[in-house]
């Protein structure tokens, strides 16, 4: 499949698209306005640099990258996408108006065209792994620097690649940089084709996270006030609807050992927060709402994070951690932040899209990979009962953290200079 190909596929799947808008419309209020933004309709000044991040995960990565070119070019106007509210309300907070943000369009080439006809930017720098076939396509066309940055392409997404190789290779051969995480990532680059003179191997952005120590403040101040110091408490964060269940029957049989042990349960989307609700209930299990500030005693079993913001604030509330996303097949989410807050991590075995850094925490005994309930509880079990165990993990993470800290500088002066 070439890209004149692809585009007329697009067009076959508009009204596919639109139902899409409108089931997420459905689930979620925060998918009912800005429309236009998505079909190329927004009102948009002259930029000089875009940047597009995908939702929460990829935005808060950037913002400091983002922070960092904004004071190198205070003269120079930055238009920062995203793809999701979520994502959209990181940059809200980080920035307020001091960027131009808005949704990036859908692929399709009239509204990709119009978009980047009102923004004229010079250099567009696209985050991870959010490549489109358009974007780049037309961007080129306007004679745009086109920057991969803090990229990420798993084994699976590359065997993807290969498959569409007319449409995926002249795509990446379009890009004047690319910033990868690894030295196993570059080189799944170069076997698709890509030229070597344009990646560089800088590390993750997501490892120079900082924690906030407000956000520290506020979780012992949190814990204290729910009179828990001393019970066991673990956090399953970022979590899906199909691993419910399986959290909940790890929690009954840890709660069969330590009969005071609290779970924080935090979905990923917003728009699952009632249904986990409604899960936890039916299973039997004491709750509490985050978002209601319900008080949370000790006959608490199960709090659920269903606010937004708050999960980094959670995990340090806590001990141990699972990352969601894990145990059905969507790939996870980001096992460094609990890690970075000392706590013993654990993921189930879709966690292809942080596989790296999975297996430095795993290599480093700082996270364990399991692929049931029973063997999740088992292993929060051992860490609550073995205080050498834990602590060992605990130190294990905080070390890899700090040990792969500099990809921010590295990234940055690479991008620095095609920003001209």
């Amino acid at each position: 499949m070439n890209r004149i190909v692809y585009s007329l596929f697009l067009y076959l799947l508009f009204p596919l698209v639109i139902l899409y808008l409108a089931f997420r419309a459905i689930k979620s209020v925060d998918y009912r306005s800005r429309w236009s933004e998505r079909f190329g309709f927004a009102k948009l000044t002259k930029t000089d640099v875009l940047i597009h991040s995908v939702s929460m995960g990829e935005t808060l990565a950037a913002i400091p990258l983002i922070k960092q070119l904004m004071t190198a070019h205070p003269d120079y106007v930055f238009t920062v996408t995203t793809t999701s509210p979520t994502g959209s309300a990181e940059v809200t907070k980080a920035f307020g108006d001091t960027v131009q943000h808005c949704y990036l369009p859908f692929d399709f080439s009239y509204a990709i065209k119009r978009f980047l006809r009102q923004l004229q930017p010079k250099v567009c720098i696209i985050m991870e792994t959010e490549l489109w076939p358009n974007l780049v396509h037309f961007a080129e066309q306007q004679n745009v620097t086109l920057i991969l940055a803090n990229a990420r392409l798993s084994q699976k997404s590359a065997d993807k690649y290969a498959k569409k190789r007319r449409l995926a290779v002249p795509m990446l051969n379009k890009l004047n940089l690319i910033t990868v995480q690894t030295k196993a990532e570059a080189e799944r680059f170069i076997t698709l084709g890509v030229t070597s003179q344009s990646i560089h191997v800088c590390g993750s952005l997501k490892f120079d996270l900082t924690i906030d120590p407000i956000k520290e403040q506020q979780a012992n101040t949190l814990r204290a006030k729910w009179d828990r110091v001393n019970s066991p408490i673990w956090v399953a964060g970022s979590v899906h609807p199909g691993e419910f269940e399986a959290i909940l029957s790890a929690h009954k049989q840890l709660l069969a050992c330590f009969p005071n042990a609290l779970l924080i349960m935090a979905p990923r989307h917003p728009e699952q927060f009632n249904l986990a609700a409604i899960t936890i209930t039916q299973s039997g299990l004491v709750l509490a709402r985050r978002s209601m500030n319900d008080e949370v005693n000790s006959q608490t079993q199960v709090l659920l994070g269903d606010t937004m913001g708050e999960l980094v604030m959670l995990y340090g509330t806590a001990d141990q951690a699972f990352v969601g996303g894990t145990l059905i097949n969507n790939g996870g989410h980001n096992p460094l932040e609990p890690a970075a807050m000392g706590l013993p991590v654990y993921v189930g075995p879709n966690h292809w899209d942080f596989a790296e850094i999975t297996q430095l925490l795993a290599d480093a005994g700082a996270l364990i990979c399991i692929s049931s309930a029973d063997e999740l509880a088992q292993e929060l079990q051992n860490k609550f009962t073995d205080s050498h165990m834990y602590q060992s993990a605990s130190f294990a993470g905080l070390a890899v953290v700090e040990q792969n800290r500099g990809a921010l500088l590295k990234q940055f002066t690479f991008i620095n200079e095609l920003i001209v």
